[in-house]
């Protein structure tokens, strides 16, 4: 008989390794409350607090869109031919 063993393996893989595995081909999609907005997308007009909405970022974290909308944020994803993955 065998036993069941649980094996954890642990990867360390560097945030520059990432995205440089995933650029031009994923794209991920992050949940953002408006307060948080002028730190990542600076140069849109200000907008009212409380608002949940979702960016699009490249996979180095470059924000790339933001919508009130995460099905918004996929068919933009889509559109330029990125594969998405969602970060919580």
């Amino acid at each position: 008989m065998t036993e069941d063993k649980n094996i954890e393996n642990n990867i360390t893989v560097s945030p520059e390794a990432l995205a440089a595995m995933g650029a031009g081909h994923i794209a991920y999609i992050k949940p953002i409350r408006s307060e948080d907005v002028p730190a990542q997308f600076p140069q849109v007009p200000q907008i009212p607090e409380g608002l949940q909405l979702f960016a699009l970022h490249a996979a180095d974290g470059t924000p790339m869109m933001l919508t009130d909308s995460r099905e918004a944020a996929i068919a933009t994803a889509w559109k330029q031919e990125l594969e998405t993955v969602s970060v919580h």
